[in-house]
């Protein structure tokens, strides 16, 4: 069961995992063993999956975004591990959604620039049958990040 401070452990954590565990013990009023060893704990829980570096996308050469949507005509089991195949080796794909309503799957493909959606688009359909794939390109990005709210978490 977590407390209040493990949900502030978290919170800081996943705005910043960079900051030393002094600071992060001052913000949540312990000392610094102890916060680590909550953090340990957490870790072990699996409330922290893993910790990782956020790369500014300018920077590496990927500052568009195009969200394509997929329709298939098969819906087993197969070909749905097959479908994971085909996008898992992709790194443009850094996110794939299955999905409700009129769409099966939404993938968010970051590019060099929109021109080289085709690139992708052409890798992936070698790969696997799809029924249609439209995709849209983001404008711009009015809300981006990875927290999450830690307030559900028990």
């Amino acid at each position: 069961m977590l407390d209040e401070r493990d949900r502030k452990i978290l919170d800081c954590l996943q705005r910043d995992a960079t900051q030393p565990v002094a600071e992060l013990a001052d913000k949540v009023a312990l000392s610094a063993s102890a916060c680590s060893r909550r953090i340990q704990r957490l870790e072990e829980a699996g409330y922290i999956e893993r910790r990782i570096a956020v790369l500014n996308r300018d920077r590496i050469g990927v500052p568009t975004t195009v969200y394509a949507l997929v329709k298939t005509a098969h819906h087993s089991d197969e070909w749905t591990e097959e479908f994971r195949r085909a996008i898992s080796d992709i790194s443009e794909i850094v996110e794939a959604h299955r999905l409700t309503g009129h769409h099966d799957y939404i993938l968010k493909i970051v590019l060099p620039r929109v021109e080289h959606y085709d690139v992708v688009y052409r890798r992936l359909v070698r790969r696997i049958e799809l029924f249609d794939v439209s995709a849209s390109i983001s404008m711009e990005t009015m809300k981006s990040g990875s927290a999450v709210p830690v307030d559900y978490a028990s």
